[in-house]
């Protein structure tokens, strides 16, 4: 069956299958075990094990574990734990660039043995001051000319571990004057005396990335090796080791990287938040994390169709995080069972409503699933609704409860409100209404409608749980955009977190459901937290969805 490519990238996989230049498609998704995985990571999860499955070929879990000063195997767990939780399998194909130290490190003699490769001392002060500019060309390092034999021996002192941190490093030996700043005579190894979460304390020099990435793409025998777009200037030196090795070679294209409004996707930027105490950890649900947006309700279903929207570009873009929101609303509609909580609660006494009765309500636990069923919700005398459904003095357009207004409670009856009774500090303390006990269920005898329907618990049977509702973690769209002066930290939102002691229906406190819609309040999922006693539910997103609605 002819496959019709829907991006550039598969546009040029389906003319390499055609033209017999690859015969089967393997990719790689390549994460450094130095951090979790964010949102960014999931678009290219979902880029490289896509077209895995759409070509019929493989793609490769390889750990980039390059830099033993930042990496730890509790990263590499939920690195694991997040790709399948996306639903993404790579089957016995989990590899590490540490499988590979001995290789490159046999490639790197090569490259001295051809007088491609040198052992430098610069300090780093100097190597960046002998680097040159964008605009003026580079100065050769004085150790830049020594003997192979020289450099052979020093590279063995430093593989020994002869010399401290900083005082030598391997480079590349390309052109000081390339106007590719990648060029100008790159890093190949530097000395990092600590150890290693897999080889222990084997290696005191480690591999840059850019001398590892290629030779790991040529070792699993990766067709088309896909990076983000500020790799597009290291492609060039990707070529030149390959080429110089005479080593089989991938191709490497480059794709714009995600960036999401009101977020960072910097790893370090997102370490400091995690250090610093601004989030309670990785797996808060206000970061950006797989783990954080798995904790606040996002499944990976709505995470699939949101990779799938925003597509593959050639150049970079800010996408709108509503467009997320809309994706994670449009699953949960679909899925999360249906419940009557009221978060910010006052009591509703109904005068007319005998002592001591009780009913149990008939409700639907998802209008979009029938096989979800129904429940019974109990209904007495007095109910706890939310403060924000009542108003002293209503505008026009509100159609809630107020007195003399009429409202439909759900799943119950109509109530008219007739006073209210206020505390010493003047807030509302009580609401009173009387009740048609002909309206059961919505339906009255003369058929007359009201505008307004509000949520509602029994109080006696209300069960307290805990609500944690969430917004956006930064206060600018761009927290990147720092002024001068500022640091990206000093745009943190002190209201992205609100905690609500809210009273729900006995329903919750058994049931095993995941995904919850608060009736009018918005999804939530239930948190780890949770226990029997003390149900906790994160919110996932609001029922109002601007962001589509902007877009017709």
């Amino acid at each position: 069956m002819e496959i019709i490519p829907s991006n550039f990238i598969e546009e040029i996989i389906v003319e390499d299958l055609k033209s017999g230049k690859v015969k089967s498609v393997i990719t790689r998704f390549p994460p450094e075990p130095n951090g979790y995985l964010h949102i960014g990571h999931a678009k290219s999860i979902c880029l490289n094990f896509g077209l895995a499955l759409k070509f019929n070929g493989r793609c490769n879990l390889r750990f980039d574990d390059t830099n033993p000063e930042k990496e730890d195997t509790e990263y590499v767990e939920s690195i694991k734990r997040d790709v399948k939780w996306l639903g993404f399998d790579w089957g016995e194909k989990e590899f590490y660039a540490s499988d590979y130290f001995d290789f490159m490190y046999e490639m790197a003699i090569k490259l001295i043995k051809m007088g491609k490769a040198y052992v430098c001392h610069l300090s780093p002060e100097e190597m960046r001051r002998y680097r040159g500019t964008l605009t003026e060309p580079g100065i050769n390092s004085p150790y830049r000319d020594r003997s192979i034999e020289e450099n052979l021996e020093l590279f063995e002192k430093m593989r020994r571990g002869e010399f401290e941190e900083g005082e030598a490093v391997l480079r590349a030996k390309i052109d000081m004057s390339s106007p590719n700043i990648n060029l100008r005579d790159p890093v190949m190894y530097r000395i990092i005396k600590q150890n290693h979460h897999r080889t222990g304390n084997k290696w005191c020099i480690y591999p840059s990335y850019d001398w590892a990435h290629g030779l790991e793409d040529s070792i699993e025998g990766v067709t088309h090796s896909i990076c983000t777009l500020e790799f597009e200037d290291h492609r060039p030196l990707y070529d030149w080791f390959l080429d110089q090795l005479g080593v089989y070679h991938p191709q490497q294209i480059e794709f714009a990287r995600l960036n999401l409004t009101y977020t960072v996707m910097s790893k370090r930027k997102l370490l400091k938040l995690v250090e610093d105490g601004y989030v309670s950890g990785w797996d808060d649900p206000r970061m950006p994390t797989i783990s954080g947006l798995r904790r606040r309700g996002y499944t990976p279903e709505s995470i699939r169709k949101f990779a799938e929207m925003i597509g593959v570009a050639k150049s970079n873009s800010v996408v709108d995080y509503g467009m997320l929101e809309f994706c994670i609303r449009e699953d949960l509609n679909k899925r999360a069972q249906r419940v009557m909580v009221v978060i910010n609660p006052v009591k509703l006494i109904i005068t007319n409503y005998p002592d001591g009765k009780k009913e149990m309500m008939e409700a639907v636990n998802n209008p979009e699933d029938e096989s979800m069923g129904k429940r019974l919700v109990p209904f007495s005398k007095v109910l706890y609704v939310e403060r924000e459904d009542f108003s002293e003095e209503p505008d026009p357009k509100f159609f809630r409860l107020a007195p003399g207004k009429e409202v439909r409670l759900q799943h119950g009856y109509y109530v008219t409100c007739t006073g209210f009774k206020k505390g010493d500090d003047g807030n509302i303390e009580e609401i009173y209404c009387t009740y048609d006990p002909d309206s059961r269920g919505g339906w009255t005898k003369d058929g007359r409608k009201v505008k307004g329907t509000i949520h509602w618990v029994s109080a006696e049977d209300a069960i307290d749980i805990e609500v944690r509702m969430y917004s956006h973690l930064f206060t600018k769209e761009n927290p990147d955009d720092v002024e001068e002066g500022k640091n990206f930290t000093d745009y943190i939102n002190p209201d992205s977190l609100k905690i609500f002691t809210a009273k729900g229906e006995p329903f919750i406190k058994d049931c095993n459901e995941e995904y919850y819609q608060f009736l009018r309040n918005g999804y939530f999922r239930k948190d780890e937290d949770s226990t029997k006693k003390k149900p906790v539910f994160n919110k996932t997103v609001g029922l109002k969805d601007s962001w589509s609605k902007g877009k017709k």
